[in-house]
């Protein structure tokens, strides 16, 4: 009697994120070639990916700064996890880091509002920040919006990747609500980031580079999601190699894990990227500090309720455990 065939093996995971990524950015190309190019009368040499410096100096000069220290805080970081310098951390040394690294982005709109200094056909472009109050400034609410928002993830969302994903930290540690610290500090930079210099960008791209109608519409929500699984899945790829963030199972982490952690960006980079828009058109001084504090929370809560459908569609409980100041070595 023939012996059975042998059962079918598992596609890897390289194969598997390949197909994943090629497909949808397929989808996405197919897409764009939909589109009707739109008019656009930008500044000389001013990529549709920033904002007017003519028309919107306040946010233009915030994006520019956050892509500068972008590199800075990348080059820093990458540089700590090749030489693998964290195996000499304590918990002081953690937080020391990660609150070193914040700490420009949460004292820029205080101690430098112009943020950058872009010049237009030979024109310097002053950014209205420097002559506003400091709670009217635009990278004040910015800054505000993503503490915030850095705040929640870390405070709440973590203990869905706990209890759905099985991930936990093991480096020395001062935990809050059993989360370490320094992520509510690098939480910071890391979404300064990919809100203010990289999904804005390329969701004002989108934006202003077609003209309006359903097919746009299509276009600009499929990037939203594309680019929310592509930006969880870099991050969990690129922390991968850090051994004291670990998941039972890293190979679900990077596709079902990607899709999880994806479900914050689907509310927040739509929402970052239309949050103060009038900023710079005389009307948004009604946007307090409490205006964005609210907006921030209630995105927050969306994103907690659609991480809660998931975990129920998983079907699994949610643990939420440690106390409420705690260290670990």
């Amino acid at each position: 009697m023939p012996a059975p065939p042998p059962p079918p093996t598992a596609m890897p995971i390289e194969a598997t994120m390949s197909a994943i990524l090629a497909t949808a950015f397929a989808v996405l190309v197919g897409l764009h070639a939909l589109q009707t190019r739109a008019p656009y009368a930008a500044p000389s040499r001013i990529p549709l990916q920033l904002p007017s410096p003519l028309v919107e100096p306040s946010k233009h000069c915030y994006e520019v700064f956050s892509w500068r220290y972008s590199a800075v805080w990348i080059g820093i970081f990458g540089l700590i996890v090749v030489s693998q310098a964290y195996e000499y951390f304590n918990a002081w040394g953690y937080v020391g880091v990660c609150g070193g690294l914040a700490l420009p982005l949460m004292l820029q709109p205080m101690v430098y509002p112009q943020a950058s200094a872009p010049v237009v056909e030979g024109k310097a472009i002053v950014n209205p920040d420097a002559a506003r109050p400091f709670h009217q400034r635009y990278s004040t609410k910015a800054t505000l919006y993503l503490v915030t928002y850095a705040f929640i993830g870390n405070y709440w969302y973590t203990h869905y990747f706990y209890s759905v994903l099985k991930a936990q930290y093991t480096m020395p540690s001062f935990r809050l609500n059993d989360v370490p610290i320094a992520m509510f500090l690098a939480t910071h930079f890391y979404f300064c980031t990919y809100h203010a210099s990289i999904s804005n960008g390329i969701l004002r791209y989108v934006d202003r580079s077609y003209e309006s109608g359903w097919r746009k519409g299509l276009l600009f929500w499929f990037t939203v999601f594309f680019l929310s699984y592509f930006t969880a899945f870099m991050e969990t790829l690129t922390i991968s190699s850090f051994p004291y963030y670990s998941f039972e199972d890293r190979d679900m982490a990077y596709v079902w894990g990607s899709a999880f952690y994806g479900i914050y960006f689907i509310v927040s980079f739509p929402g970052f990227y239309y949050f103060d828009q009038q900023v710079d058109e005389g009307i948004s001084q009604e946007k307090s500090l409490m205006d964005t504090f609210t907006i921030a929370c209630g995105q927050g809560m969306m994103i907690l309720t659609l991480l809660d459908f998931a975990r129920l569609h998983l079907g699994i409980p949610l643990t939420i455990g440690g106390v409420a100041f705690a260290t670990t070595s």
